[in-house]
């Protein structure tokens, strides 16, 4: 195992890892992160939880001079989702270098504010190609100081139909730089992309096979009429903390989630027709439990990374083995057991079939056993309550807290995560205890004010 502290970077960088707690490498990591702070192109495949963005990350803040203010560093990122995951990567492993400014940059809120936004320019830039390539038409993006390209999960932004924002970017950046291109897969579309944009790249593979060792897997053969009820047979029999629901269309998700929450289970339904800010609070109830069924198309869950999940659930077989295993590869992390369920309709036996031969094993077949629907409901531990009010505020995770066990009595045990935003802060309360903090969050104040205070159930 190869530490952290092997590496030849600033002494600031050091400690910022230290204090993200970063010791031993990942695998991808220790593959690439030589050749990346040796400025050479690299193209990687490694799967989603890897560790690849700590690997960019750091190669982004070594080349970086944090005493010029020009923009040296873009991510490109297909979803909003990951880009924000890897804007809040960057930040962390830059605490200890002053005044680094990272923007993150997406599509689906108004142009105006990034327009502000970038009055002072910044030093690495994370976003989606859509909103970026606007930017820059707009000449809202000095690019002639960037040093280093990243492109995050190359295969999906082709899937997503950013083949041509990507030559567009790439067309108006300066030709000497370092490109960094990371993908779940290789296919020829991605080679292409390597071929056209980088200089005698280093090559590297990295395989999940340990973290898919530990996912237990099995498949139901079920008529699609009857998949409704197995699913729900399913989440009763297991009872899951959380789970994620894949679907393959944005249909399916909305018609399972519904179906779901007529039975009385806390879900909601993340597809790629939400904005911006239903997402980022979908994703907060989600990670907080205060909802326990996320029901999601592939798409939506690019950059989905939620610690311990226990339970992945296939309500449609995925189109193709990578996508298969992109979905089961979110349960089974750091160390810990995960189970993949899959409900396979007659028409659906052709693409287990290649699942299987990717895998290099027979699937296993399981029964399914039907579950009363008498059983107690699937209601999250916690219930969701929304601040209006967040740094822009001044509003911090303690004065929330104190609020909440200082005026509120709530014990300590009653409050979960608190997740604050620019504008607007979340809070998980255990659910019997949700009615009374909202009551008194309501009656009193926070830090000597009044703030707007809604409760999100799920």
């Amino acid at each position: 195992m190869i530490d952290f502290s092997q590496l030849n970077v600033i002494e600031s960088l050091k400690q910022g890892l230290r204090e993200v707690g970063y010791t031993d490498m990942t695998p991808v990591q220790a593959a690439t992160l030589p050749a990346i702070l040796a400025a050479r192109d690299v193209v990687a495949q490694a799967q989603t939880g890897s560790g690849k963005t700590a690997a960019f990350a750091l190669g982004l803040l070594s080349a970086l001079d944090a005493t010029v203010v020009k923009l040296q560093g873009m991510v490109l990122c297909p979803t909003r989702e990951l880009a924000d995951q890897v804007s809040r990567e960057i930040r962390r492993l830059a605490r200890f270098i002053p005044n680094v400014k990272v923007l993150t940059l997406c599509g689906g809120v108004p142009l105006r504010p990034h327009l502000a936004s970038l009055a002072h320019e910044p030093h690495i830039v994370v976003g989606t190609p859509g909103r970026l390539l606007e930017l820059i038409e707009k000449h809202a993006l000095p690019l002639r100081s960037v040093k280093v390209l990243v492109l995050d999960e190359a295969d999906r932004m082709l899937d997503m139909g950013f083949a041509e924002a990507i030559g567009d970017i790439i067309k108006a950046l300066p030709s000497q730089r370092q490109t960094l291109l990371f993908s779940a897969t290789i296919p020829h579309a991605v080679r292409e992309i390597s071929c056209d944009l980088q200089r005698e790249p280093f090559d590297v593979t990295v395989e999940l096979e340990p973290a898919e060792a530990l996912i237990e897997q099995t498949f139901f053969e079920v008529r699609a009429e009857h998949k409704l009820t197995a699913l729900q047979s399913l989440l009763l029999q297991h009872r899951p903390e959380s789970v994620v629901v894949f679907c393959n269309t944005r249909q399916a998700v909305r018609t399972v989630a519904g179906e779901l929450a007529a039975r009385n289970f806390s879900v909601l339904a993340l597809h790629g027709e939400l904005d911006q800010r239903e997402r980022e609070e979908m994703l907060v109830r989600f990670a907080n439990r205060s909802c326990t069924v996320l029901v999601a198309s592939d798409v939506a869950a690019r950059g989905l990374d939620i610690a311990e999940l226990p339970m992945v659930i296939n309500f449609d077989v995925a189109t193709d083995p990578d996508t298969h295993l992109h979905r089961i590869g979110r349960t089974g992390r750091a160390g810990l057991s995960g189970l993949a369920l899959s409900l396979c309709a007659p028409h659906e036996l052709a693409r287990v079939k290649i699942i299987q031969g990717r895998l290099g094993t027979p699937v296993h077949w399981g029964t399914l056993t039907s579950s009363s629907a008498a059983l107690a409901p699937l209601l999250a531990p916690f219930v969701t309550l929304a601040i209006d009010a967040g740094r822009q505020d001044k509003l911090r995770p303690g004065d929330l807290l104190g609020a909440l066990t200082g005026e509120a009595g709530l014990p300590a045990a009653a409050v979960g995560k608190i997740a604050v935003f620019a504008t607007r802060t979340y809070v998980a309360i255990a659910r019997e205890w949700h009615a009374k903090a909202t009551q008194r969050l309501r009656a009193g104040k926070i830090k000597g004010r009044t703030f707007r205070i809604r409760e999100m159930d799920a």
